[in-house]
């Protein structure tokens, strides 16, 4: 356990965390991070499949696993035998959250869904990701974060309009969908602070990503229109968009008239492009796009973006370098927050990306190592339920923690 957990906002609390991949994990993590005691639940032998989805030549588990399970703790159980089925139920009795992104009809199969859980812990708050939710026509289809964007429309706004729909880069719909997981269980949280009762939460992907639609969402009800595919660009502001500097891409986000004297006067010192009627307006900058755009990169191209990202902040009108995801971690925002933190993984010590979350009170915890699988059964098995050494023999024996071929892995 983490020395630090007596300070963080959840310590003191007890997660069940059957999740797996990606979206599931996001949240165990965060509710981790928070310091939650959360004990990952995996199939005897194989775990969470992101421990597998490895780079060509990467031998330990997956970067993809090591970045989303820091602080939590790892027991093999399998929950198709009624012997790990038992120990499940004996942790939720204990238990103040289950976390599960199976299908809707997985863990009902098994009988240990919220049904089954809260009639021994009535207090329990049951939380189901699911690709399509349980009240979904399409409940038994699975759910994957690139479909998911094409689905809502996420894919069909990204990407050049002369180019077919790109999907995000990251995966944005499963991080989405656990961040509003994370949202749904500190609301339960708070009912039953109020009602003393726990309750079954659901989140989708599908119902994730529609909801990040924004503003486009209504912008499509109320007009009846799709707003159309731009790219890097915008279709309701002029100049906002990738323009290439000396040594790399630039984003710049010039949002009114008041930032578009500051960026033509003080960033690129063209002060006739203020006198320019065909820039006067949002509307004939709009109108008018491709010149501005041409005169604005012919000046970017004169300089590093260093300088340029430099020169905008100090005029007070938005832009960023266009890094790549390891400049991105290594950069100097990146250090000013402390955003990077040595987690154990593996016999080591790496730097991974940190928890976003800041309390001026609660701090989050100091990260623990990433568990191997399996890691902690016997920790957990003894010192979270209590289980004699005679107990674990016996249902080692019925097959709890996998066939005997797994348990010697």
């Amino acid at each position: 356990m983490n020395k630090d957990l007596p300070e963080a906002a959840l310590s003191g609390l007890t997660v069940l965390d059957f999740t797996r991949v990606i979206a599931g994990p996001f949240l165990t993590q965060m509710l981790a991070d928070m310091g939650a005691d959360v004990i990952k639940v995996e199939a005897p032998g194989v775990g969470d499949d992101m421990r597998h989805y490895r780079p060509t030549g990467w031998t330990k588990d997956a970067p993809g696993f090591v970045g989303l399970n820091r602080n939590k703790r790892s027991i093999e159980i399998d929950i198709t035998s009624e012997a790990g089925r038992s120990v499940i139920f004996d942790l939720a009795a204990k238990a103040d959250i289950v976390v599960e992104n199976f299908r809707p009809d997985v863990m009902e199969r098994q009988g240990i869904d919220y049904a089954a859980l809260s009639k021994i812990n009535p207090r329990l708050i049951y939380c189901s990701i699911s690709g399509y939710g349980h009240t979904s026509p399409f409940r038994l289809v699975a759910g994957y974060d690139p479909i998911a964007q094409a689905e809502t429309g996420i894919m069909y706004l990204t990407g050049p309009r002369e180019m077919e729909p790109q999907k995000a880069g990251g995966s944005i719909g499963d991080s989405f969908t656990g961040l509003h997981a994370g949202m749904a269980v500190l609301g339960a949280l708070n009912a039953r602070h109020r009602t003393g009762r726990g309750q079954f939460v659901e989140v989708s992907l599908f119902d994730s990503m529609l909801s990040a639609l924004g503003y486009v969402g209504a912008h499509a009800q109320l007009t009846g229109e799709d707003p159309p595919r731009m790219g890097n660009k915008s279709y309701a502001l002029v100049p906002l968009g990738v323009f290439q500097c000396s040594d790399g891409p630039i984003m710049i986000v010039v949002g009114n008239n008041r930032q578009f004297t500051k960026f033509a006067r003080d960033v690129l010192q063209r002060p006739d492009l203020l006198t320019d009627p065909r820039y006067a307006t949002l509307t004939d900058r709009m109108n008018n796009r491709d010149a501005l755009e041409a005169e604005i990169e012919a000046v970017f191209l004169t300089n590093a973006r260093e300088h340029w990202v430099e020169a905008m902040r100090a005029a007070g009108v938005p832009g960023g370098a266009v890094r790549s995801p390891l400049e991105a971690v290594q950069s100097p925002e990146a250090a000013g927050r402390g955003m990077l933190a040595p987690v154990g993984f593996d016999g080591e010590t790496v730097q991974l990306v940190a928890s976003p979350l800041k309390f001026s009170e609660t701090p989050v915890v100091r990260p623990t190592e990433v568990p191997r699988l399996g890691q902690h059964t016997a920790e957990i098995l003894a010192g979270v339920l209590s289980y004699s050494d005679e107990k674990v023999a016996d249902l080692r024996s019925a097959g709890a923690f996998g066939k005997p071929q797994e348990q010697d892995q």
